[in-house]
């Protein structure tokens, strides 16, 4: 893999302090305010770009391990300040960070590969995510993130809400909780012209209509899920908190390393069988990582924390996931669509691996070895199997940008 340029992934702290500064530069248009605090006390900021009553709402920071979101938010705010036209029928928010909590202990600000990258992962489980607590948790139990949020789409009602993701091996696409007319064709561009592959088959996507390629439009709550042991439900997720209002949200994913084998449209020779192949190396992966965790349990006795709840709540995830993939596949499989369950095979083990030996390292214990021999033979393997090329930081941040002012435009003029 190509070696990262300069340009990194900024901090937390980095991040409060450019919006700070540019409502700073810019009092008449700017405003930055603390929204909530976050289970551990840290604060919720919400920056503020020009005063109309039309809303675009931009969220960054809803997963720890999707850093580019925040690079994206302070780059659009620039161009919202210097582009007049962009603030003359909509004012922009920007909440900094959805889970500063996540930020904390996920600390690869400038991953060099794969490997360095999940030597310092983390993801919360799912009820820990913002986005995602309120389809796994009853109301009265989501945490203090969720409720920010959901209450600054309370106060704003956007017409639009982009929650900034990214992945970390593989293409771009969106996720549309209503469609976009015509966003399907920017977006496109913006990838062809910064060489960004446009996933055309996203697993996170599987069995949702597209208004274009890598343009995914969610389902009816009625709909069947083609996960069903998944538990975190999208539609039942605060993307969908918009919609009571009259909004919508846009989910715009963008990779850090990019692959080519992620977008070929040609339909899969074999796709029972390689989905069966798929789920049985899942199972078999997993279990390396289980019987690591079942040898030092015992030694971890009193040891919890977000870094463990997570490794677990993955590792409950893949028999019920491993199933579904066994079960017939879409009868209209492409070769991108069985790519992207492939990548989503290696991660789900490898990353719960690698938070369980961030807690075995802190322990000092003995399994330690094992799971780093694991994370990284499978990192150089998933790199090594998808061709795995760096994707400029600068472009990663470009792309999202432009698509997330395509949504904004072509959104406004739909609804108009």
């Amino acid at each position: 893999m190509s070696p990262l340029p300069e340009l990194r992934y900024p901090t937390l702290v980095e991040l409060v302090s450019s919006a700070r500064a540019l409502a700073a530069r810019r009092p008449a248009l700017c405003a930055l305010r603390q929204v909530g605090v976050s289970r551990a006390g840290r604060p919720l900021h919400l920056l503020s770009v020009g005063h109309a009553r039309r809303a675009v709402l931009v969220v960054a920071g809803a997963h720890a391990n999707e850093p580019t979101g925040g690079r994206t938010l302070l780059a659009l705010a620039e161009r919202v300040l210097h582009e007049r036209e962009l603030r003359d029928s909509r004012s922009w928010h920007f909440l900094l960070c959805a889970d500063p909590d996540g930020a904390s202990l996920h600390r690869t600000p400038a991953p060099r590969s794969l490997l360095e990258y999940h030597l310092g992962f983390f993801r919360p489980a799912g009820p820990e995510q913002p986005e995602w607590s309120p389809a796994v948790l009853p109301p009265d139990r989501l945490p203090p993130e969720t409720r920010a949020l959901t209450g600054v789409i309370d106060e704003l009602r956007p017409y639009l809400q982009v929650t900034l993701h990214g992945t970390d091996l593989g293409g771009s696409w969106v996720q549309l909780t209503k469609d976009i007319p015509g966003l399907a064709e920017p977006f496109a561009k913006s990838a062809a012209e910064l060489h960004i592959p446009v996933e055309t088959g996203a697993s996170d996507a599987a069995g949702w209509p597209a208004s274009g390629p890598g343009v995914h439009v969610m389902p009816d709550p009625g709909a069947d899920a083609v996960y069903p042991s998944m538990p975190d439900d999208a539609r039942r997720s605060t993307w969908y908190h918009t919609h009571r209002y009259g909004g919508l949200t846009a989910v715009v994913e963008v990779p850090m390393w990019a692959s080519d084998l992620v977008d070929d449209p040609a339909p899969h020779p074999a796709p029972a069988a390689a989905m069966r192949r798929l789920a049985h190396r899942l199972l078999r992966d997993a279990l390396e990582v289980e019987r690591v965790l079942a040898e030092a349990r015992p030694r971890l006795e009193g040891v919890d924390g977000p870094l463990l709840r997570s490794a677990r709540w993955a590792l409950e995830l893949i028999p019920g996931l491993a199933a579904d993939w066994m079960r017939t596949p879409p009868a209209d499989a492409t070769m991108a669509y069985v790519g992207s369950v492939d990548a989503f095979g290696r991660r789900l083990p490898l990353r719960a691996a690698a938070m369980l030996l961030r807690v075995l390292r802190e322990s000092d214990d003995r399994g330690a070895p094992r799971l780093e021999r694991l994370v990284a033979t499978w990192s150089d393997a998933f790199a090594e199997r998808f061709r795995a090329r760096w994707v400029p930081v600068e472009h990663q941040v470009e792309h999202q940008s432009r698509t997330v002012v395509a949504a904004a435009l072509h959104a406004r003029v739909r609804e108009t």
